[in-house]
């Protein structure tokens, strides 16, 4: 009939479907976020983890110029201090604590990189309110917002992916995205929702750009950290041995060669970058 397909000559040999190719398209490598010893190539990583922190303070120092709306994060600090005589930081500093809290029953502890979290980050934000003008037009107060998300996504993904341990909000993402098998973006995304609607609860101010900066951020970082993750020498084994299977590329183990928490969530084969415990392994 027209428009049919031909039927195969007789003993003809089929070519075999070949799904793997259409899943190998759709599926993304699952970075490895675990902790890795300083001793492990610290002048390559040492200088990712400075740079990733100093960019994201240079990107809270441009929305805050912006005056167009602050992070979900920022928005919650002003309604706790609606609530409580208690200055900004000091407010910004409890509510770390508190976060550091949750990472105790995912099994994150503090590291190298949440102490440079802290300190990095309030110089670099200083140092951008002091290089940024303070009453920008409204081109640049929309080009100061639009750059300020950008670069805190991407600063993101470069200062977690050092692996020398996440700030306390990173590593609630982190731990999280490995113990529920969700991917970052969705994790982030939800965190940051979350912290925004209980922050406007309670009397913080928002604006476009918070509300922009808390749908943006986890898409962003979850995009470019297969980009910047460090991969050790048996991260790199598992992902050859993954492609010489015949699958689609997967992220390492969680803590890699040396690295604490090694066997805690190793990665494996998963779609949208998502971070799999050990179990779910196939």
């Amino acid at each position: 009939m027209p428009g049919e397909a031909p039927e195969p000559a007789p003993g003809a040999v089929r070519s075999p479907r070949r799904p793997w190719r259409r899943e190998a398209g759709r599926a993304r490598p699952a970075p490895a976020l675990g902790y890795v010893p300083l001793r492990c190539h610290p002048w390559r990583r040492l200088p990712q983890l400075l740079v990733g922190l100093g960019l994201y303070g240079f990107g809270l120092s441009a929305m805050v110029r912006a005056s167009l709306g602050v992070n979900p994060w920022s928005v919650l600090y002003e309604g706790v201090q609606r609530h409580c005589p208690l200055s900004f930081g000091t407010v910004n500093g409890l509510v770390g604590a508190f976060v550091l809290l949750l990472w105790v029953p995912l099994r994150q502890r503090p590291t190298l990189g949440t102490v440079a979290n802290v300190l990095v980050l309030s110089f670099a934000s200083d140092l951008g309110l002091a290089l940024l003008p303070a009453h920008p037009g409204p081109p640049a107060r929309v080009c100061l917002l639009c750059g300020g998300v950008l670069v805190n996504g991407m600063s993101l993904a470069v200062y977690v992916g050092a692996r020398f341990g996440p700030g306390p909000r990173d590593g609630l993402m982190t731990g999280a995205s490995a113990a529920t098998s969700r991917s970052i973006r969705f994790v982030r995304t939800l965190m940051e929702v979350t912290v925004l609607v209980v922050g406007v609860l309670l009397g913080g101010g928002v604006g476009p750009g918070t509300v922009l900066y808390a749908v943006s951020i986890g898409p962003i970082a979850q995009a470019l950290l297969p980009r910047f993750a460090y991969r050790t020498a048996e991260d790199r084994r598992r992902e050859q041995d993954a492609r010489d299977r015949g699958g689609p590329a997967a992220g390492a183990g969680a803590g890699g060669k040396g690295g604490r928490g090694a066997g805690r969530w190793e990665g494996v084969p998963v779609r949208s970058g998502r971070l799999l415990p050990t179990r779910h392994r196939p």
